[in-house]
């Protein structure tokens, strides 16, 4: 019976000369539903209207180049030997650490050209930006890439997962660890934890820095079970160190921003309920005054 299991058709169809993948469609869901979701929090938030879909004009074609430079760079030994794979992105090999770092610097630019703050842009987004990874593992699924170590089909049964997933774990006669499960399980609990510290009203940037800091500490563990991880050097992996860098960095800006006044914006502050609610509180206290 082992023996029979395939591995699902990466293909979802073909038009033609024209070959979608599920990789492709996958990813693509991921970042629609986190565009929507951003999309209806920003026009809450004042923002301008269709500010998001401007910024993903220019951010989602140059995050997916960011993250294929990033991880062409890092297995440059092997696409140096076969530059015609370089653009080959429907097989897999875009590393999330490079397409977050090319929508940062996007989202930089944009949100000074359009004169609007960078940290409300990224605060609405974080919990689409995890959403959307916590998605876009299921590409990983698809393509059976970013697995851990061997194991056993017991193990697997154990851990009370689906046929589907256990026999796509099954790859050139070995069963693997699902690490994309478990990520994208992280990344889901990380979207339910954003959208909860939405209604804390935490500073202007501290929502973006706790998904960064959420995130890293999953990729951190996950990354350390993976097979296939981007190395530096022969004993450091790429990801680890960075996660490592992102959180460290993270708590310092944490306390920077509030110790300089730099964070003293909340992020509810704009919100119209939120300003009708201040100043009832305010109009209750003078009232109270009044009285006495």
């Amino acid at each position: 019976m082992i023996h029979s299991i395939q591995p699902m058709d990466r293909i979802a169809f073909e038009l033609g000369p024209l070959t979608v993948y599920w990789y492709g469609i996958i990813i693509g869901l991921g970042a629609f539903l986190g565009f929507i979701i951003a999309n209806r929090e920003a026009a809450k938030r004042g923002m301008p209207k269709d500010i998001f879909a401007d910024l993903l004009i220019f951010a989602i074609p140059i995050s997916i180049i960011c993250a294929r430079l990033y991880y062409v760079i890092f297995r440059w030994e092997y696409y140096s030997q076969n530059p015609g794979q370089i653009l080959a992105v429907w097989e897999g090999g875009l590393a999330i650490h490079g397409g977050l770092i090319g929508a940062v610097l996007t989202t930089v630019i944009f949100a000074r050209k359009k004169s609007v703050s960078f940290w409300k842009l990224t605060d609405i987004a974080a919990p689409s930006i995890i959403l959307g990874q916590a998605i876009g593992r299921w590409g990983n699924f698809m393509n059976q890439e970013a697995h851990g170590g061997p194991v056993s089909r017991d193990f697997l049964e154990g851990l009370q997962l689906p046929e589907f997933i256990i026999n796509q774990m099954y790859i050139d006669g070995v069963y693997y660890h699902p690490t994309f499960l478990y990520e994208s399980l992280w990344n889901i609990a990380g979207f339910v934890i954003l959208m909860f510290l939405r209604r804390v009203n935490l500073r202007r940037g501290e929502l973006f820095l706790s998904y960064i800091i959420w995130y890293s500490i999953g990729r951190f563990f996950v990354e350390g079970m993976r097979t296939d991880s981007l190395m530096i050097g022969d004993m450091l992996r790429a990801a680890q160190v960075l996660s490592l860098l992102l959180i460290a960095g993270s708590i310092v800006l944490w306390i920077y921003r509030r110790k300089t006044g730099l964070a003293r914006a909340h992020y509810l502050d704009e919100d119209g309920a939120g300003l009708r609610k201040n100043k009832n509180r305010k109009s209750r206290t003078n009232t109270n005054k009044k009285k006495k």
